[in-house]
Formats: structure tokens, C-alpha cells, sequence
């Protein structure tokens, strides 16, 4: 590299003849090589090209072929030729060459540095080159004066001297190195200096040429336009001032505002203020940066201000109300259970004051997109207040109800036992009140829940009515524009950070629905639609949800206090028990239909309460009957006005009601009370079910012996007169005894529970069910299994119990398709298939229980005939004497005639001629035979005999032709006995 730049600096003055080489060379060719090397605007195409260093290996140079001694074109082309080349190339090439030069003293200067410093360094130890070096330490100066005497101290001293001249003589070297550099570089700096003392001279003078120039010439111009600055400066500073006054005046006037309760106006100034703060106009106020928090601050207070108002107004004005109910409960002594007349309702003018006075605070609300959460605070406190009134109004009512002397007829028994012995907590002071008495504390329940709820519906339609209904009223605009605005700020709260203050998105979002409207953007407008629409559902859906709540809630209450009387409920008399249900079920009918859901809460206690009630009713009526039935004595008794009453109206029509009355009124005895029907031809009693339950109860607990002394009166007044008074069904009258009427009490009940419990029907059917199959299986072990004779203390079964017994079966089976009419009536279509089947089962079994009744009546007479027939031959064998000149029927005819005149007279005063008949039938087919066959193996061989025979076989057939048949033969009755005679009696009938 140190000799290579001379080399090509010479290229150009030294060697004309390669370059006129070169030159001619490239006329005969397409590309020149020497052409690309000399280019001096050569760019990075030509990087490649580098002269050898002394580092690098030498390259060795082309050897050109020898040039043609043939003259070519362009051959006679000399340097001065290339004189514009050169001198274009000339500058740029020196400055080349002095780079080259530069950096060869450099490398050179370099390497004798380094040469001298390792010389340095070889001579002086390297101890004393450290950093650290310091002969204080004790270590580095026993490293640098190893000396143990004064001879070596000295060699010491010369080392160190001969070591301080090298380091002195090679810095004296380096300097002088140096030197050329530092002398030119102190001139290049004097020069310096006097080109910046000429320049600050200029400067001086150009700058007092520009004073001149301003003074002579800008400078009255100058002066208006720095006036004019300032002036608008100033007009500036003026504008904020009064913008600092406005706001500080307007905050003022907020804090006035809020404390006077004046909303809408503080909503405004707030408006007002947040546009400021949104804009520039208050930035950089130092004064002002407290401004959003007070703004957050006031929008807070109005909020409390706007809720406790809308509370206030929408809740509290309900507690007047509370007190004149219960002050009028107090007073009453009675109470209506159909609650007709009692209904709460505000007038017209007070709904419109309502809408008036909830009108500004349900806009405040709107724009500040807090309605729906007040509606929820709203809920809460409807809740609460509902609870409290359902609560203050029963403990006042029962300081009056409980003190009040508890029916007569509400037992002790009846009661529910306090576990705590009596203590006179709410809970247990329910439990002690008469029935009639919680009826009366439930009904004033019930106003005061309708005063709450009707005041919560009044405001729930005011909020609708002002959200949807306020077309043409001169608020609307104002509506709209609060619901927009508190769209947009419910939206953005959904959005941002809990924390950030609701009230500062608030002004944001109204600014932007501002600016959109301003613009017209389509996209906004549909999007600030969507979110009007979603808020004003939103607001609709708690103002729903608040009076749901308040119906829950008394709901909750309601189910509460039946709760705590759950024991004693189901223990109660029926029509005390639909009283409460009925009450109960009106309750929820009124309250469903204004929170507009069922309340599932109190259904399922009702529902509980109404199966406990069902059940208990139930169970202490099968009691009832098991008891009745192991009491009867199946005798005949007159039946009551109140039975027949019953049975006419649940099972028979109005026309067959008057039919029946003018039947029944024709038997009635002369002592005996009237009965009047109604129009409807039902017959009407004075307290008619009242007065059957007594009767009912007064004949089902009569001892035993009362009951036997009953049954003699009964047959001594049997015998003094010809009838008795008959249970009538469809024009056919039933005779009865006593446990029939009390099943048909215990039917008339479950009916009137399943008409008044119409959701428990399937369960009532299976009661009725129950209570048939138990009546039916205890009459048969105790008619037919001769159960009586133990249970009863009867002494036999006769035909007249088994009588009685099949009319009082036979009455039963004819009611029960009539009696599951009425019952299916209320039964779920899902249900009815498998009662039906039950039903249909059980009226089977009566069917076959009053057969074979009647099997047992014929069979009794079987009985009775093969008794007399084994007793036959000893009579046939007296007919056969000679002294035996009776004409009269022998013993046999006479007794068989009389028991079968017995049982016919029996079987007709009690049975139904179709009975009778049906009976008598088999009675005459069998008396046929078994007399007959009986003859036809007698001994009869004298005529003597033979006119016996025929003398009682006259006699029994004259019997027999007077039993009651459906036979249509002539004569009549006629059978085998009647072709026995006419074969073997033959002359006796021609004498």
C-alpha cells in the first residue's frame, strides 16, 4: 500500500504509451476496460477495483499481447486528446493520492508508538505502570524497594532514576513526534480566531444596519402589529376571565341548586359545565382541576335527592292507608268472606297527581341513567315495607282477636301444642286464635297487601305511561331526549371501568350523541335507537320486576302465617277449612293478576295444607265409618229432611227434584218441618248443611245400648203406622239405616271438598274410593259373614238385615255413575283413565255384593224347604193309617207356606218390586223341584194318602201362584209341581 498510490499517480503523466495502448485498444473493441477504471463519477459498479498492499500478496501483471504493427482506425489519437478528461479527473485524483499519504504516516506513526511503549515497558517493570500503584501500601513498596541495606537501597535509587530518564526520554520522543501536528493544529486555531473576530465584526454591523432600517422604516409598522397582538391578547385574557367568573358563578349556583333540591335545574348547570370540561376552553386552569370531582360529587347528590324522592312519593304515601284498615278491622266484630266491597283503588285524579309528581323525578333519573338501579332500590324498600305492614298489622290485630273468647265449638283437641308450653310469641298467639277469628286477621292481611300492591301498580303504569304513553304531552320531548341520553351512558358504563364516575361518562356520551346528531350519520342514529330501545326495556323490566317482588313477598308472608298454623289446619271442620282457602285463594288471584306471574311459593303451602287436610278428613272419617258400621244394628230408620236434602241436590236434576219434593212431601209426617224449595227446585232448609253435621254426628255417637232401645222405638212405630220416611233417588225410594246415611254425609263432604279443592280432585276421588271399597267389604263381613252378631251383639242375621242391607248397597250402586260425574268434573284429563277404572271396579263389587245378598235370601229359603222336606216321610207315613181323617194341609204345607209368606212380606216392604221378583223367581224354580222330586219318592198307596197329597200340594201351589214373578205362564208361576199333580194326582183333580 506504500508504494502502489505513487504507482498510480504516475499512471497518468509517466505512461503516455499504455494509456495510447489502451485508448487505441478500445476502438476495437465493443468494451473497455480502461474506460470503466478512469471513470471519475464512477458509482458502486466500480468498488471492485483495489490497488495491492504491501499486506496483500502482489498480483502479478497481465502481459498484453503485442499490438498489431498493422495501422488501426483511431491510432493517430494523442494526449492532448484526453485534456478534458484529465483535467475533469485531476482534483479528485490528488485528493486520492493525499488520503494514501495520510494514511500511510499514520500506520507508520502508529507502529513506532507501539514500538517505543514495548521498549517502555521492557526497561521499567510493569509494577510501576498499575493503576493502583501507590508506595504508601506496604505491599507495593516492599514489591518496588526490595532492599535490605544501604548498598542495595542505593542500587535501588539508581534503578529508580535510570527507570524515571527512559520513561522521560520516550515521552520527550513522543512529543517531539508529535510536535509538527500540535504546532499546526495551535495555527489552524489562531486562524480560526481571527476569522470569528472578523465575523462578530460583520455581525455588528449588520445588526446596527437592521436597527437603522427598523427605525427608519418597519418600525411604526411593528408597532401597530405588536398592538394589535396585544390587543387580542388581552381580549383573549379578557374572555377567560369572564369564562373563570362563569364557571365559578356556576358553581355557585349548583351548590344552591342542590341544596334546595332543585334537580333539574342543578342537571342543567351540570350539562353546562361538562361541555366546558369536555372542550379546550378550561385547559390549563390550575384553578379548575377540581371541577370533575365536584361535578361527580353534585350528580351523586342529586341522585340520593331524585331516589329518596321517587321512594318517598311512590311507598310512603301507603302507611295512612294501613292504619284506617287496621283501625277498621279493630272495630268490626265480623267479616264478609267474599270480600266484595273491599277492593283498593285510586281514583282518577289521584293517578294523574301520582304521574304529575313522579313526572320530573323520573326524567332527573333518565338522564342521569340511574332509574333502573333506583328501581331496584325501589324493589328492596317495597319489600321491606310490605313485610313490616304484613307484620305491625297482625301483631295489632291480634291484641284484639286474642282477646276475644275462643268458639266453643274449636276444641282444645284441635289445637296445635306450642313446644314451648304456651309462651306468647306471634307464632303461638296464631295458633290460638278460633278459625273465625284468623279469617277475620287474614282478610285485613289481604286489604293491606291490596292498598301496597295497588299503589305499586299505580306506579308501575306511571313509569310506562311516561316511558311509552306521552304522546302529545308537553313533557315528550323532554322523555325522549332523557332516554337517549341515558342510553348512552348505561352502555358506556357497561363498557369502561367500574370506577370511573358514571356521571363524567354521562357527559361524554351526550356530547357525542350531539355531535352525531349534528352530523347525521346514519350508522349513529340507528345505534342510538338500538340503545334507547335496550334502556327503555331495561327501565320496563325493573319496573316489572319491583312489583313481582312486593307480590312475592306478601306471598311469602301470607304462606308464612298459614304455615305456623299448618297443624291445626288440617284438623279443622270443612267449611272452616274453605273458608281459609278460599280467602287464601283469592288472596292470590288478586295479587297474581297485578304482579302478572304465579306465585309458586304460597300454591305450594295451600296445596300442602289443602292434601294434610284431605288426608286427616280422610283418616278420622274411615274411623268414623268402621266405628258406625261395628256399632249398626240394621234396623229400618226414618230418614231425615237434611239427608234428602243432600241427596236432591248433588244428585238429582230440577226436574226430578220437583217431582221428588212433591213425592217426599206426600210421606212427610205431619210433625215433621217443611221443606221449601227454591227456584231452581233445590230443596233450601234453614243452616241445611250446618244442621246435617249435627245429625249426622248425634247418630254416629250412639252407644250401643241407645242403639238397641233405638231399634225398638223403630219397630213399635213400625207397627203403629204402615210406612216409614224413604231416602228417594230418582223417583225410587230406599229404605236405610244408619251407617247409609252417615256414608252418604261422608260422600255430600268429600264432594263439597273436591268442588271447593278443585286442584286435589284426583286425591279426593281416591278418598271417595276408599271410603266406598271399606263400606262395601265391612257390610259383607258383617251382614253376609255374620260379623254382626259379634261386633253388634246380634242375635241372628235375618231377612230383614239382609234386607236393609241390600237396599242401603243397592242405593249406593245406583249412585255411583251420578257420584263420579260429579266428581271427574274437575279431575285432569291425565288422570282419568286409571280413577275411572278404580271407580267402575268398586261400583263392580257392589253389583256383586248386592247378588249375592239376594243369593242369601234364596238360599235362607233352600235352606228353610230341605229342613221341612226331611221331616215329610213321617208325615206321609201317618196319611197312610186308617184312622188319620185330617182333611186340612198337613204341618209341612203349613209351615213352608207360612215362612215363605213371611219372607215375601218381609222382602216386599223392603226390596224393589224387581228384586222381589227376581228373588221369588228362583225361590218358586227350586220349591218347583225339590217339592216335586221330594213326592215322587214318597210311599203313596192308599187314597187316604193320596187326597193328603193332593190337599197340600193345592195349598203350596196356591202359595206359590201368589208369589210376585215377572212369569208370563198361565196359570201363573206354573212348574214341574204343577205337572206332577196333573200326572199323579189326576182323580183327585176330576173329584
Amino acid at each position: 500500500m506504500d508504494s502502489q498510490p505513487s504507482r498510480s499517480s504516475g499512471r497518468f503523466e509517466n505512461s503516455p504509451p499504455l494509456l495510447t495502448k489502451s485508448v487505441s485498444d478500445a476502438s476495437s473493441h465493443s468494451q473497455s476496460l480502461a474506460s470503466i477504471l478512469n471513470n471519475p463519477h464512477a458509482g458502486k459498479s466500480d468498488g471492485f477495483w483495489w490497488w495491492p498492499t504491501s499486506s496483500s500478496p502482489s498480483i502479478p501483471t497481465p502481459e498484453f499481447l503485442p499490438l498489431s504493427t498493422l495501422p488501426k482506425p483511431g491510432s493517430d489519437i494523442r494526449v492532448p486528446d484526453f485534456q478534458s478528461y484529465l483535467s475533469s479527473i485531476s482534483e479528485p485524483f490528488a485528493r486520492f493520492h493525499d488520503i494514501q499519504q495520510h494514511a500511510k504516516l499514520e500506520s507508520l506513526e502508529d507502529q513506532d508508538d507501539q514500538n517505543a511503549l514495548v521498549a517502555c515497558l521492557k526497561e521499567v517493570p510493569a509494577l510501576f505502570f498499575k493503576e493502583d500503584f501507590e508506595l504508601e501500601d506496604g505491599a507495593t513498596f516492599k514489591a518496588a524497594c526490595p532492599f535490605r541495606s544501604t548498598a542495595e537501597n542505593l542500587v535501588t535509587q539508581e534503578k529508580l532514576s535510570q527507570y524515571l530518564d527512559v520513561v522521560e526520554l520516550h515521552l520527550v520522543k513522543e512529543i517531539s513526534l508529535r510536535s509538527n501536528s500540535f504546532f499546526e493544529a495551535q495555527g489552524q486555531l489562531g486562524d480560526l480566531n481571527s476569522k470569528i473576530v472578523e465575523g462578530c465584526d460583520r455581525i455588528r454591523e449588520l445588526k446596527e444596519t437592521i436597527r437603522f432600517l427598523d427605525d427608519n422604516l418597519v418600525g411604526s409598522a411593528k408597532k401597530v402589529q405588536e398592538l394589535n397582538v396585544r390587543r387580542s391578547e388581552l381580549i383573549a385574557h379578557q374572555d377567560k376571565l369572564k369564562l373563570i367568573l362563569y364557571v365559578n358563578q356556576a358553581l355557585t349556583t349548583l351548590k344552591l341548586l342542590v341544596s334546595s333540591a332543585d334537580c333539574a335545574g342543578a342537571l342543567d348547570v351540570i350539562d353546562d359545565l361538562q361541555h366546558l370540561l369536555d372542550g379546550d376552553e378550561l385547559a390549563g386552569l390550575h384553578c379548575f382541576r377540581h371541577v370533575r370531582d365536584h361535578l361527580a360529587a353534585s350528580i351523586d347528590s342529586i341522585n340520593s335527592i331524585l331516589s329518596a324522592e321517587f321512594v318517598r312519593i311512590s311507598i310512603h304515601d301507603t302507611g295512612d292507608v294501613d292504619a284506617s284498615i287496621t283501625s277498621k278491622f279493630k272495630a268490626q266484630a265480623t267479616i264478609s268472606i267474599n270480600g266484595e266491597g273491599h277492593e283498593v283503588k285510586l281514583d282518577e285524579e289521584e293517578t294523574c297527581n301520582l304521574r304529575d309528581r313522579l313526572l320530573p323525578f323520573v326524567i332527573g333519573l333518565l338522564r342521569t341513567a340511574k332509574l333502573p338501579a333506583v328501581l331496584r332500590i325501589y324493589r328492596d324498600t317495597l319489600t321491606a315495607d310490605m313485610k313490616t305492614a304484613i307484620k305491625m298489622a297482625v301483631e295489632e290485630l291480634l291484641r284484639v282477636l286474642g282477646a276475644q273468647p275462643v268458639d266453643s265449638d274449636f276444641v282444645a283437641g284441635e289445637r296445635a301444642v306450642d313446644a314451648d308450653g304456651g309462651s306468647s310469641s306471634l307464632a303461638s298467639r296464631l295458633r290460638s286464635l278460633s278459625p273465625e277469628c284468623f279469617v277475620h286477621l287474614l282478610k285485613a292481611v289481604f286489604l293491606i297487601v291490596q292498598a301496597h300492591l295497588a299503589q305499586a301498580s299505580e306506579v308501575k303504569k306511571a313509569i310506562e305511561w311516561i316511558l311509552c304513553h306521552l304522546d302529545g304531552h308537553y313533557a315528550a320531548d323532554s322523555v325522549a331526549a332523557a332516554i337517549t341520553l341515558g342510553a348512552a351512558a348505561s352502555e358506556t358504563a357497561l363498557e369502561t371501568d367500574d370506577q370511573v364516575n358514571s356521571s363524567l361518562q354521562l357527559s361524554v356520551q351526550r356530547n357525542s350523541v350531539k355531535v352525531s346528531s349534528a352530523h347525521g350519520k346514519g350508522n349513529d342514529g340507528t345505534t342510538s335507537s338500538t340503545l334507547s330501545r335496550n334502556f327503555r326495556a331495561d327501565v320496563l323490566r325493573e319496573n316489572a320486576e319491583a312489583v313481582f317482588a312486593a307480590c312475592d313477598a306478601a306471598h311469602g308472608r301470607w304462606a308464612k302465617i298459614l304455615g305456623v298454623r299448618s297443624p291445626i289446619h288440617s284438623r279443622l271442620r270443612l267449611q272452616e277449612f274453605i273458608n281459609i282457602y278460599n280467602i287464601t285463594q283469592e288472596f292470590m288471584t288478586a295479587t297474581e293478576k297485578i304482579g302478572g306471574r304465579l306465585g309458586y311459593s304460597i300454591r305450594g303451602t295451600l296445596q300442602s295444607q289443602a292434601k294434610a287436610f284431605i288426608d286427616f278428613q280422610h283418616e278420622s272419617r274411615m274411623a268414623k265409618m268402621r266405628a258406625i258400621l261395628d256399632q249398626e244394628n240394621w234396623a229400618e230408620i226414618d230418614v231425615p229432611d237434611e239427608f234428602q236434602a243432600i241427596v236432591t241436590s248433588l244428585f238429582c236434576s230440577e226436574s226430578e227434584t220437583r217431582e221428588l219434593a212433591d213425592e217426599v212431601s206426600a210421606d212427610i209426617a205431619p210433625s215433621s218441618p217443611k221443606m221449601v224449595l227454591s227456584i231452581d227446585g233445590s230443596p233450601m232448609t234453614e243452616a241445611r248443611l250446618p244442621k246435617i253435621s249435627q245429625n249426622a254426628e248425634h247418630t254416629v255417637s250412639v252407644p250401643r245400648s241407645e242403639s238397641t232401645t233405638q231399634s225398638n222405638e223403630t219397630n213399635s212405630r213400625e207397627r203403629g203406622r204402615s210406612s216409614t220416611r224413604l231416602l228417594f233417588f230418582r223417583g225410587v225410594g230406599y229404605h236405610m239405616v244408619n251407617c247409609g246415611l252417615i256414608l252418604v254425609k261422608i260422600l255430600s263432604e268429600f264432594i263439597e271438598m273436591n268442588n271447593s279443592l278443585p286442584g286435589l280432585s284426583s286425591e279426593v276421588v281416591h278418598r271417595v274410593v276408599e271410603i266406598l271399597k271399606l263400606f262395601n267389604t265391612r257390610t259383607c263381613q258383617l251382614v253376609l259373614g255374620a260379623g254382626a252378631m259379634q261386633v253388634s251383639g246380634l242375635k241372628s242375621i235375618t231377612s230383614k238385615h239382609l234386607a236393609l242391607a241390600s237396599q242401603v248397597i243397592s242405593f249406593t250402586y245406583t249412585i255411583i255413575p251420578e257420584l263420579k260425574r260429579i266428581l271427574f268434573l274437575k279431575v285432569p284429563e291425565t288422570r282419568k283413565g286409571l280413577l275411572i277404572l278404580e271407580v267402575d271396579r268398586v261400583a263392580q263389587d257392589y253389583k256383586v255384593h248386592r247378588d249375592e245378598i239376594h243369593s242369601k235370601l234364596v238360599q235362607i229359603m233352600r235352606e228353610r224347604l230341605l229342613v221341612h222336606l226331611r221331616g215329610l216321610p213321617q208325615i206321609v207315613e201317618s196319611w197312610n193309617r186308617p184312622e188319620d181323617s185330617d182333611t186340612q194341609p198337613s204341618q209341612f204345607a203349613r209351615s213352608i207356606t207360612k215362612e215363605v209368606g213371611l219372607l215375601q212380606r218381609v222382602l216386599s216392604r223392603t226390596l224393589h218390586e224387581l228384586d222381589v221378583q227376581a228373588i221369588f223367581r228362583q225361590v218358586v224354580i227350586f220349591f218347583h223341584s225339590q217339592i216335586s222330586e221330594a213326592f215322587l219318592h214318597l210311599d203313596i198307596s192308599s187314597p187316604q194318602a193320596k187326597k193328603r197329597m193332593y190337599c197340600d200340594v193345592q195349598h203350596i201351589l196356591a202359595c206359590i201362584r201368589s208369589l210376585p214373578s215377572d212369569s208370563k205362564s198361565n196359570p201363573l208361576n206354573w212348574g214341574q209341581l204343577d205337572e206332577f199333580v196333573a200326572k199323579n194326582l189326576g182323580d183327585e183333580i176330576s173329584q
